[in-house]
């Protein structure tokens, strides 16, 4: 008898498209030779900007060059730093026993124009991640053509004199806290901390000694309300970079203006499927949070999401929708303050996250139709859906957290971005 409670999504239950099945239909469609052929291309040198994610670019000698990342809009450089965390009020059960909840998290934020580019550019994920991310899709691409992102590993912050607004971001079931890059480095070019988290054992992370922890073997599972609790320590560890401490497990240096650089009490949350659920339930549970923004959130959850939410809060939805799913129609009537919820015409599950621009490229890569790459990404253009999760979160924390209102495009349909939809 299945007892999974039905108003939740559990770590193997219905959380909507997974990767495997996202990703490693490629094999089903018996176009994967070509990968097995190709070769990698030279790095690209540090100080190049990420190219357009429209196109494949050659490395010079006939072999692929690696994928890319829409550049980040701002007029910032864009900084990054992990962090390794310990969560030493909670036991984590699907750890060795008496093993406290550890995570891995990202600080991305504005650098210093200065030097940045004395910086290395940060690889999308760790080398270990990586392959385990490769492995659990079946996607048979090299690793050596993974992008990299527009974050320098470790360059200074840019200080202005105020502190940077902050926010933090949770991925979806099976994810990893790279899976939003090509968002969160917008935010981090035009002024913003992001603070992105792995919720270990229902994804892909890879801590500082070269432990790599899946979702492989996982008995008691991860719920949403698991992801927002992981919020909430995430939220705490912002206070302590806020006040000057670091609290990183392993005591490693930060980049310099990071400590006493970020404001405590400026704070917004977002996340992508059950982390979009998760970001209404940290919302819900610590008012700190002053403005949330869920990427197509099933907002499905065990207990379900009653409490009515008087804060700004932003839907970008495409499958799980107001007309499609009582569980997000329910949520939408529990937002009493500012709200917008928004849906790009022809975009699946994954069209607001990087698969939206990594997909096409490696999927023409190994040979795929562009039927066959719409089948996995919509029919939304890869180029505009970037655009648009660029965009629209970008508005809406300016506006929420900055009291910047730049432009109109919070106001209703726009005339830059014809195919998203407002739902009044």
């Amino acid at each position: 008898m299945d007892t999974t409670p039905k108003d939740i999504a559990p770590i193997a239950g219905r959380t909507g498209p997974t990767r495997r099945r996202l990703l490693g239909a490629a094999l089903a469609l018996n176009v994967i030779a070509p990968l097995g052929l190709a070769r990698a291309a030279s790095a690209a040198p540090a100080s190049a900007a990420p190219a357009s994610s429209g196109a494949v670019r050659s490395g010079g000698t006939g072999s692929p060059a690696r994928l890319t990342l829409p550049a980040p809009t701002g007029p910032f450089p864009v900084g990054m730093v992990p962090l390794h965390l310990r969560d030493e009020s909670r036991l984590d059960p699907n750890a060795r026993p008496g093993r406290f909840r550890e995570l891995m998290a990202t600080v991305w934020y504005p650098a210093r124009v200065a030097n940045a580019d004395a910086y290395p550019l940060a690889p999308w994920m760790t080398e270990g991640a990586l392959k385990a991310f490769l492995d659990d899709t079946g996607f048979p691409l090299p690793p050596e053509l993974v992008p990299l992102t527009a974050g320098h590993q470790g360059a200074p912050v840019h200080r202005s004199g105020r502190p940077l607004p902050v926010v933090l971001y949770s991925h979806g079931a099976g994810g990893h806290r790279g899976d939003h890059t090509i968002m969160v480095q917008e935010l981090a070019s035009h002024g913003f901390a992001v603070v992105t988290v792995d919720h270990t054992h229902d994804g892909i992370t890879e801590f500082p000694d070269g432990t790599v922890v899946t979702r492989d073997g996982v008995a008691p599972g991860l719920y949403p309300k698991d992801y927002a609790a992981d919020l909430l320590f995430l939220l705490e560890r912002v206070v302590d970079l806020a006040g000057g401490r670091n609290p990183d497990v392993d005591v490693r240096a930060l980049p310099a203006g990071l400590l006493g650089g970020l404001d405590a009490r400026n704070i917004g949350v977002s996340g992508w499927s059950k982390g979009g659920t998760a970001a209404a339930l940290a919302m819900v549970a610590d008012r700190r949070i002053r403005a949330g923004l869920t990427l197509d959130g099933r907002m499905e959850s065990n207990p379900a999401i009653t409490t009515d939410i008087d804060r700004p809060f932003m839907m970008m939805t495409a499958v799980y929708a107001r007309a499609t799913s009582p569980y997000v129609e329910t949520f939408w009537g529990h937002l009493r303050g500012w709200r917008l919820d928004v849906q790009a015409t022809g975009a699946l599950h994954v069209s607001y996250g990087d698969n939206m621009a990594l997909i096409p490229q490696a999927g023409r890569l190994i040979g795929m139709t562009e039927q066959q790459i719409q089948s996995q990404v919509g029919t939304l253009d890869p180029d505009r859906g970037a655009l648009i999760q660029q965009a629209y979160p970008r508005a809406f924390f300016d506006l929420h957290l900055r009291n910047r209102h730049c432009g109109n495009l919070l106001d209703g349909p726009s005339k830059s971005f014809p195919e998203v939809v407002y739902h009044p």
